[in-house]
């Protein structure tokens, strides 16, 4: 049983994160990416149990493709990359607006996205630790489309309020996923957008299906709403190709549910079709993606092997 969390120390991080926060807000771009590349650096060097994650990830994800010294310098960058992702993230509410998201945000595919977003049918928008995945429902609100978010609720009480804030800012949804299963659906039986990280750990009672070549445990439920509301899935990418803040948003799959009508195991086949194209996604910038998490936390179990059945007397 978990120790009960203090309401005073919950608050006293949360005060902080905001001071913090407030003075991020208040510096140049410039400045604010010289104060993330000192944080990366720090953390690199004191973050050892994340490091030897990311590091066990790459050699198993790239198996023979990195020298150990190619490998470290990826670690490196992906710290890099997430501590200004951090000033991006909190300087977005003083940059995007309505007239400005263009100078920040390129939609690659946005005619096919616009398309499927006024076509009268639900929609999945699937997406994962890479680039920038916040950003891609804040521009959606900014352009007036009502998107709704799946994401875990903050153990800090005053932390979650404060980020469900942001997130919320320009009309997107969240959604918690473990609690809100029957607003998911009802969702989507009203036309609605979810929008989801595809790449998440499930537990032993995930699906598995390959991730770069390795097992991975993946919730069943995203192909299961495809499946049973009939809901088309775009599989996006939000890659960081410029400075300052320059986000290029990609369609890398379209997935319809009638492709899979009939297939004896459709949950599987569509698990397996999105998560080939998280990983063709990843593949093009690996700096950018969370490798510090353990995605193969879990693995599946060996089949128990029948005994021999005794010898009748």
């Amino acid at each position: 049983m978990s120790k009960p969390r203090s309401k005073s120390a919950d608050y006293a991080v949360y005060v902080l994160i905001r001071v913090v926060v407030c003075v991020l807000q208040s510096l140049s771009h410039g400045t604010a990416r010289k104060v993330a590349a000192g944080l990366a650096w720090l953390l690199y060097r004191v973050d050892r149990r994340h490091r030897l994650v990311a590091d066990d990830n790459l050699r198993q994800a790239f198996p023979g493709r990195f020298s150990d010294a190619e490998r470290d310098a990826l670690v490196r960058s992906v710290y890099g990359h997430f501590c200004h992702l951090l000033i991006d993230i909190i300087q977005t509410p003083r940059r995007l607006n309505p007239a400005t998201w263009r100078k920040y945000v390129e939609m690659q595919a946005g005619r096919p996205l616009v398309d499927r977003l006024l076509s009268g049918r639900p929609l999945l928008l699937v997406t994962g630790h890479f680039g920038n995945w916040e950003i891609g429902g804040y521009v959606l609100g900014l352009l007036g489309f009502r998107t709704y978010a799946i994401a875990r609720p903050l153990d800090n009480p005053y932390l979650d309020d404060f980020l469900r804030r942001f997130r919320e800012r320009t009309g997107q949804g969240i959604l918690a996923k473990h609690g809100d299963f029957e607003k998911m659906n009802a969702i989507l039986e009203s036309n609605g957008v979810l929008a989801t990280l595809g790449d998440q750990d499930a537990g032993q009672r995930g699906l598995f299906v390959d991730f770069f070549g390795r097992p991975a445990s993946t919730h069943k439920a995203v192909a299961l709403l495809a499946l049973e509301h009939r809901v088309p899935m775009l599989v996006l990418g939000v890659r960081k190709v410029a400075e300052p803040m320059r986000y290029r948003i990609v369609i890398e799959e379209h997935i319809l549910p009638e492709e899979y009508d009939g297939q004896p195991d459709a949950v599987r086949a569509m698990t397996r079709r999105f998560t080939e194209a998280l990983e063709r996604v990843v593949r093009r910038a690996p700096e950018q993606y969370f490798w510090l998490h353990r995605r193969w936390k879990h693995q599946p179990q060996p089949k128990k092997s029948k005994g021999a059945k005794p010898l009748a007397a």
